[in-house]
């Protein structure tokens, strides 16, 4: 199968070396990622400025394509530029979960959402932790989710977004396919003032305020490995009707 690996966390991040290290001896494997961390960036292309793109070497062997750009961007001219049309795009793994109201704001996610947009189907792929995270686990889960991916009964392309527990692989306690968490995050910015007396603000942590268990959030802090199909069609499709009788009234206005 040939596969483009991409991700939000840079060319050398520790996720994308053990997803490929998982599947090149089984697959055509391809790395296009930013050159640097493009955490939190959504789906922003780049328009404004020209993409740099620069081969790299991992020892003494090619290793990928370092693009100037944001993840979606990778995907973008990958497809278009540098490899050609792939059978699978894998965004990952990415350091930190991207459940709930995050799923909007990750380049991990959004890179995977792009190569859906372009026709082919991909994985979004994040383990829940910044520290002290054994990716080995779930690159190797994946290599084996693709063994099976003909067996799948999901129309093609599909975008899966995949989260796993930053446990001990035997304290899993299985899979969840979960919807989407949409509840508020709880945020904050801590305001600060710099030596030349001028205000700047860093944004706080942030915290879930979800609590239904058929969620990726609270499916993930229970332990459980979660898959969420997403999509890129943000119609509100309940909403069309009601839309429509207001069109009609502001259609007199005219």
């Amino acid at each position: 199968m040939k596969i483009l690996l991409t991700n939000d966390d840079g060319i050398f991040a520790e996720g994308i070396c053990a997803l490929y290290e998982a599947l090149y001896e089984e697959h055509e494997v391809y790395i296009v990622a930013p050159e640097a961390e493009r955490s939190a960036v959504g789906h922003a292309i780049t328009i404004h400025y020209p993409l740099r793109v620069n081969k790299v070497k991992r020892g003494r062997h090619f290793w990928g394509y370092a693009v100037s750009g944001t993840p979606a961007d990778c995907v973008k001219l990958a497809i278009y530029e540098l490899i050609g049309p792939v059978d699978l795009v894998i965004s990952g793994i990415n350091r930190g979960a991207n459940v709930g109201i995050n799923v909007i704001y990750s380049g991990t996610v959004s890179a995977a959402t792009e190569a859906k947009m372009l026709g082919y189907p991909s994985f979004a792929v994040s383990v829940d932790g910044f520290e002290d995270i054994d990716f080995c686990f779930a690159a190797n889960f994946m290599a084996d989710v693709i063994q099976k991916i003909d067996e799948f009964q999901i129309t093609k392309p599909f975008c899966l977004n995949i989260n796993f527990p930053n446990v001990n692989p035997c304290c899993i306690k299985g899979i969840k396919v979960v919807r989407q968490s949409t509840a508020p995050l709880k945020e904050f910015f801590d305001r600060r003032i710099d030596l030349h007396g001028k205000v700047y603000y860093w944004q706080g942590a942030e915290e879930h305020t979800e609590s239904s268990p058929d969620t990726d959030v609270i499916a993930l802090k229970q332990g459980y490995i979660t898959i969420t199909p997403i999509m890129f069609d943000l119609t509100n499709y309940a909403r069309l009707s009601s839309i429509n009788k207001l069109a009609k009234l502001l259609d007199q206005i005219i």
